[in-house]
C-alpha cells in the first residue's frame, strides 16, 4: 500500500520535530531546506577554531525537550550532554554593578533578600503562582492545536483569566520595588517577544522556567540539538534534502499537488510549512491565501536583531557565560522597537561567552563571543549601523566591566535584518516570529491549517504555540497530530 507523502518546507525546530512525529505514524517524508545547512534560525557558523550558534543560545524548559525525545522512546542524554549553567546568567546595571542568578532557587531567594530586604518570601510567592500557571500552560494549553477558543476554556482557565488582562510588568511591580529586582523578574518575557508591559502576567510562567528548572547549556552549543533531532529524524525514515528552496507550490482544486525547487519537481499528498508563514502563502494565488498583508502589517511581531559573532584571542574576566547588560532604559529601548520603530540610540544588548562554560568552542585560550541587540522589524540595516553599533558595544562592555578587550578581536561577523530576509525569507526580517501578547495568543494566532487549501499546514514562531525552540518543538508535535485528525 503506497504511503502518504508529506513535503515539508524548511529545517527548523519545528519543521524537524514535525518530521519525527509524522514519520513515525507512518508517513513518507521530505523535508527540503533552502539553506546548505539545516537548522533555519538555528544554524551554526564555524571559524578559525571557533564554533558560534547564529540563533539560539539559551536552553531553557528541559523537560519540553525530554518530552520530545520520550516521545520516541529515547533521551536527551542519547543525543547530547547538557550542563547546568552556574550562575545561570549575570546581569550588568551599570560599571561593576551586577547580579548574578544561581542555579539553585534557595540561593536566589538570598540573593533577593540582601538587595530588598523581604524579597525574598515574596519571590516565592511569585514561583508559587508561576509554578501553576507552567503547570497549566504546558498540560492545558500549549499542546492545543488552537482551532477553537472551547480548547483552553475549562475551571482552571477560567481562574485565571484575570491574569490576561493584567501585565507582566504591573504584576512584578506588586512584589518588589527595587528596579533592578524587577527588570530581573520582566527578563524571561522577552523570550516570547513582548516588552512586560503588553505581556499578560498569566506568562509569569516563564520566571518559574528561569527560576526553578534553569539555565543549561548542550556541550557543543544548541546546534548539537539541532544535529541530535536529525539523528532521530533519519533514524525514522525522513528524508532531507538541503539547497532547495522551494519556488512554487502546485494547486489543483484547492489541494497542494506538488512543489518546484530551482532543480526539482517534488509530488505530495500532505504540505506543511515550517518556513516563513507569510512568504509561503505568496506562493499560492491570491485567493488562496488566508492572510493579506494588512492583516500581517497590523500585526505585532517580535523584535529583529543585530548580532556578532566574535573571536577574542584571550579569556574575558568579570562576564559569565550568558551577561545582561541593563545600562540603559529598557522602556525606552522598547519603545524604539514596538513604538517608533527605530534604531535606539542606546540599546541594552545580550553577550553570550559560550567557552568560558564549553572549550569545545574555541581554541584553547580564546573566547567565543555572541552579541545581541534587539531591534524593531524591517529596521534599516547598512554596514556602517552595524559598525557603529559594535563600536559603542565593545565600549560599553569595557566601561562597564573595567576591561580592555578592543585590541583582542581577531574577526568578527555580523547578521542583522537584511540576513533574516535572505536566508529564511523573514517578514520585515523578524528574528522570532510573532510576539505572544494578549490580542496574539492561541486561538488569535495564525492557523496550523489552512481555511482555504484542504492538505496545507503551517508550523513555527508565527503560529500556535509561539515564539522560542521550546514552543517550536510543541508546534511541530501539535500541527502533526492535527495531520492525523483530518487524514485518519
Amino acid at each position: 500500500m503506497k504511503r502518504t507523502k508529506i513535503v515539508i518546507i524548511g529545517s527548523g525546530f519545528s519543521s524537524l520535530s514535525a518530521s519525527c512525529y509524522l514519520a513515525k505514524a507512518g508517513f513518507d517524508v521530505t523535508v527540503l531546506e533552502k539553506n546548505k545547512t539545516i537548522g533555519g534560525r538555528a544554524r551554526q557558523l564555524k571559524k578559525e577554531g571557533f564554533t558560534f550558534d547564529i540563533g539560539p543560545t539559551f536552553y531553557w524548559m528541559p523537560d519540553v525537550f525530554e518530552r520530545f525525545f520520550n516521545d520516541f522512546n529515547t533521551s536527551t542524554n542519547n543525543f547530547y550532554s547538557l550542563n547546568k549553567l552556574n550562575p545561570a546568567y549575570q546581569v550588568y546595571f551599570c560599571k561593576n554593578d551586577s547580579i548574578s542568578i544561581s542555579n539553585t532557587f534557595e540561593d536566589i531567594k538570598e540573593t533577593f533578600n540582601q538587595i530588598e530586604k523581604g524579597s525574598g518570601e515574596k519571590l516565592q510567592n511569585f514561583i508559587n503562582k508561576a509554578n501553576r500557571n507552567y503547570n497549566i500552560a504546558i498540560k492545558d494549553l500549549v499542546y492545543k492545536p488552537g482551532e477553537h477558543v472551547f480548547e483552553i476554556i475549562n475551571k482552571k482557565t477560567i481562574l485565571k483569566l484575570y491574569e490576561f488582562v493584567l501585565t507582566i510588568k504591573k504584576q512584578v511591580s506588586g512584589y518588589v520595588k527595587n528596579e533592578k529586582l524587577r527588570k530581573i523578574l520582566e527578563f524571561p518575557v522577552l523570550f516570547l517577544g513582548a516588552k512586560p508591559s503588553n505581556t499578560p502576567s498569566f506568562y509569569n510562567f516563564m520566571n518559574y522556567a528561569d527560576f526553578k528548572l534553569g539555565t543549561w547549556h548542550p556541550k557543543g552549543g544548541m546546534y548539537e540539538v539541532v544535529k541530535g533531532i536529525t539523528t532521530l529524524a533519519k533514524s525514522l525514515g525522513v528524508e532531507i534534502i538541503t539547497n532547495s528552496a522551494v519556488k512554487n507550490i502546485h494547486i489543483e482544486n484547492k489541494k497542494v499537488i506538488g512543489v518546484k525547487t530551482d532543480n526539482q519537481y517534488y509530488n505530495c499528498d500532505i504540505l506543511l510549512s515550517g518556513a516563513d508563514y507569510y512568504h509561503t502563502e505568496t506562493l499560492l494565488p491570491k485567493q488562496l491565501r488566508q492572510y493579506s498583508e494588512t492583516y500581517w502589517n497590523k500585526k505585532t511581531f517580535a523584535p529583529s536583531a543585530l548580532l556578532f559573532y566574535v573571536g577574542f584571542n584571550k579569556k574575558i574576566k568579570n562576564v559569565s557565560h550568558h551577561t545582561l547588560f541593563f545600562d540603559t532604559d529598557f522602556d525606552v529601548h522598547a519603545k524604539t522597537i514596538y513604538d517608533t520603530k527605530e534604531w535606539a540610540e542606546k540599546p541594552l544588548f545580550y553577550a553570550s561567552f559560550p567557552s568560558i562554560t564549553d572549550n569545545s568552542v574555541a581554541p584553547k585560550g580564546k573566547e567565543a563571543a555572541i552579541f545581541l541587540i534587539p531591534i524593531a522589524p524591517n529596521s534599516k540595516d547598512t554596514p556602517q549601523i552595524r559598525d557603529h553599533y559594535f563600536n559603542q558595544l565593545i565600549e560599553r562592555i569595557e566601561s562597564i566591566t573595567g576591561e580592555s578587550i578592543k585590541n583582542d578581536i581577531l574577526f568578527k561577523e555580523s547578521y542583522c535584518v537584511q540576513n533574516f530576509k535572505d536566508d529564511y525569507n523573514s517578514y520585515k526580517g523578524n528574528a522570532y516570529g510573532l510576539a505572544n501578547t494578549l490580542r496574539q495568543t492561541h486561538v488569535l494566532r495564525p492557523k496550523l491549517k489552512s481555511k482555504k487549501v484542504d492538505n496545507l499546514y503551517f508550523c513555527g514562531q508565527l503560529t500556535v504555540p509561539g515564539p522560542g525552540v521550546p514552543p517550536s518543538l510543541i508546534s511541530g508535535k501539535i500541527v502533526s497530530d492535527l495531520i492525523l485528525k483530518y487524514t485518519s
